[in-house]
């Protein structure tokens, strides 16, 4: 079976991954939700999570314009230096939720 790309996953399928390494660690769905909508505009109550994680970001109703302020590794990958427009947005939005796991305060993730 060929490796999918996170760009084809459905939002249904990659977005509960995010709520459980929070939840791991003591925060909540609600919380995820707060940072997404953050980066994205999205009310995580109503967004539709049939779509790929590719279309999830690209139909963004407010992408942040503070995103950029979001700086750090995921993965071992510098988020401030992913130069492809989709997977930085994707990271950023690991990084915070990687932010909320670590305990950080949310006034201080919401930048």
């Amino acid at each position: 079976m060929p490796r999918r790309s996170v760009f084809d996953m459905k939002v249904s399928k990659v977005y509960p991954l995010l709520v459980a390494k929070a939840e791991k660690k003591g925060r909540t769905r609600d919380e995820v939700d707060q940072v997404t909508a953050w980066l994205t505009g999205y009310d995580m109550k109503t967004a539709d999570m049939d779509v790929s994680y590719a279309e999830f970001f690209e139909n963004a109703p407010a992408m942040n314009p503070r995103a950029s302020l979001i700086t750090g590794s995921v993965c071992g990958v510098k988020v401030e230096a992913i130069e492809e427009p989709l997977m930085k947005k994707i990271r950023q939005l690991d990084k915070l939720v990687d932010e909320l796991a670590d305990g950080k305060p949310m006034e201080k993730i919401l930048r």
